[in-house]
């Protein structure tokens, strides 16, 4: 028996090791380098730490529902995420995230907005209606009363964004009729196919004279 037998790794498990270590090294290097600068600089100090704190924030003032409101929000915060993550007012609904499907439609100043595409900051001191904000108190809107009666939803996520646009299509001067209707209510997308009861719901509104 050998006494002077090395009590070193053998090569091919140095070997290995190495580059598991490199690899892990490199990841981590490279994730920094291509990342913003300022969240390659809050990873210099602690990578466990939220990116959300490596962003400025700055002042901005809304009026939302009749309510005014005073946020510091980074530059990059939509109005969508603002509306639910700070207000928390999660009527609102993220569906595509793209301006697609119109379920995160809001009102900023009378005007129907898609607010997963609108940064927050845009909207400094302008007045912001979700659909938390058309009922008074008890009192239903007009439009919400019309979509029950006419059954205008199944799954519901929809249905908040299908309301603001059709308050607005009628505001707009643009629901004088059934293909009208469906042209400036086409940018909001029912997955579950209740197109005809959301159009009568519209059309009664519309008809009955009541104020939208």
């Amino acid at each position: 028996m050998d006494k002077h037998k090395s009590t070193e790794k053998p090569e091919k498990e140095l070997s290995s090791e190495s580059r598991r270590d490199f690899l892990k090294t490199t990841s981590i290097l490279t994730a920094i380098a291509v990342a913003p600068a300022t969240v390659a600089k809050a990873a210099e100090f602690n990578l466990g730490e939220k990116m959300s704190t490596a962003f400025e924030t700055t002042p901005v003032n809304l009026t939302v529902n009749g309510v005014k409101k005073q946020l510091n929000l980074e530059p990059r915060a939509t109005l969508l995420d603002t509306l639910r993550e700070q207000l928390d007012l999660t009527g609102t609904k993220k569906g595509c995230d793209y301006g697609q499907c119109g379920a995160c439609t809001v009102h900023v100043n009378g005007q129907r907005v898609l607010s997963c595409l609108s940064l927050a900051i845009m909207h400094e001191g302008q007045e912001v209606t979700t659909i938390e904000g058309l009922a008074k108190g008890q009192e239903l809107h007009p439009m919400q009363q019309a979509f029950i009666k006419h059954d205008g939803f199944q799954c519901g996520y929809c249905t908040p964004g299908q309301i603001m646009s059709a308050v607005a299509c009628i505001q707009e001067g643009h629901a004088n009729n059934e293909a009208d209707i469906k042209e400036f209510m086409s940018g909001n997308i029912c997955r579950c196919g209740a197109y005809p009861n959301i159009v009568k719901a519209i059309q009664e509104v519309k008809n009955g004279g009541r104020k939208s």
